[in-house]
């Protein structure tokens, strides 16, 4: 009786680890992700005419994108020289290129923690733009309120006048004018002295205020029985004249430059500057930039993971580096099409 070899068992599947194969299709969803960014970005870009380029407007560092650029491609070219060292079994050299590629990580957020900061010092946030005169009139005002406001909590958080309610402004002005003109040697001497500055400065604000809430140039008057009268000596059909962001921004360089309470001014209100597109550009731009600050985190965290082996780094780690240098490569090409999308185009 014959018998018949059996069949070789069919191995089913890539032949790759099942953790490269994971990564693969993890990095196919991530390519989704920033391609509907990217897209989403471009078609907003291209379909609004007027979109903010000035780096007066953007504060854009093109020298600090081009850096980071630089960086993270030097960072991979350390991982790829990590993972040929794990290949070797030399793994002190591994750890020592993967705690390179750590540095260089770490570098780059840096660079764009500062251009952040640089957003948020000339407050380049979303909905904080103004993208036409009458916001950008509406935004000195805000500012400066919350100026006065600052000046004021300094009398009221200290204990040295008792309002029932610190947002009542008619109420607070009313007791620091009487705190000013005090003689009680228990309090303060200097909120004492400064009482009369910011009541004037308090004053300045109403004027403003009252002007953009009626809409009128602040070369007439805007409340009050002047207000009144004016509005009664014009013809039918005739209205007063409004109130321009030029006015108001004559009128913010003035505070700015009265030697009392210029300081205070100029550190809290932005000169007005309306920019067509400007919440647009800064939403796209810290949601693609977040995103990718975020994956670049990500990365630092699987690096340090296989760094904290010490000499415990063996071979069981190879597919470990592998898979992530392969997400650190993704991570260097996203930002590859961010930076000139954001910072050159």
């Amino acid at each position: 009786m014959s018998h018949s070899a059996q069949p070789t068992a069919l191995k089913m599947g890539i032949p790759i680890p099942n953790s490269k194969l994971g990564m693969w299709l993890f990095l196919g969803t991530e390519i989704m992700f920033f391609t509907a960014f990217i897209g989403s970005y471009i078609v907003l870009r291209v379909g609004s005419d007027g979109w903010p380029t000035s780096p007066d407007d953007t504060h854009i560092n093109v020298i600090a994108g081009g850096i980071n650029t630089f960086v993270l491609i030097v960072s991979s070219y350390l991982v790829v020289v990590a993972h040929e060292a794990m290949s070797q079994k030399n793994f002190a050299k591994a750890r020592t290129y993967l705690i390179g590629t750590l540095l260089l990580a770490c570098l780059f957020l840096g660079i764009k923690s500062v251009e952040y900061y640089g957003k948020f010092a000339h407050d380049i946030l979303p909905g904080h733009i103004p993208e036409n005169p009458r916001q950008a009139i509406r935004k000195v005002d805000r500012e400066l309120e919350s100026v006065v406001r600052s000046r004021f909590s300094a009398y009221t958080d200290a204990g040295v006048i008792e309002v029932a309610e610190a947002n009542d402004f008619k109420v607070v002005v009313t007791k620091i004018e009487e705190y000013g003109a005090g003689t009680d040697a228990k309090n303060r001497e200097d909120l004492k002295a400064s009482a009369i500055v910011d009541v004037e400065l308090f004053r300045q604000y109403m004027d403003l205020h009252d002007h953009m809430v009626s809409n009128v140039s602040m070369t007439v008057p805007a409340m009050g029985p002047a207000y009144t009268e004016a509005r009664s000596k014009l013809a039918e059909g005739e209205k007063l004249p409004v109130l321009t962001l030029a006015e108001v921004s004559d009128f913010v360089t003035k505070l700015k430059q009265n030697e009392k309470y210029g300081s205070f001014v100029a550190a809290g209100v932005f000169d007005p500057h309306p920019v067509l597109y400007g919440n647009l550009f800064a939403s796209t731009y810290f949601l693609m930039t977040g995103f990718h600050a975020i994956h670049v985190i990500v990365g630092m965290i699987l690096f340090i993971l296989a760094i904290m082996q010490g000499s415990k780094l063996d071979e069981k780690w190879t597919d470990w580096v592998e898979n992530s240098g392969l997400y650190w490569h993704f991570v260097d090409l996203v930002w590859i099409f961010l930076f000139p999308l954001l910072y050159i185009i």
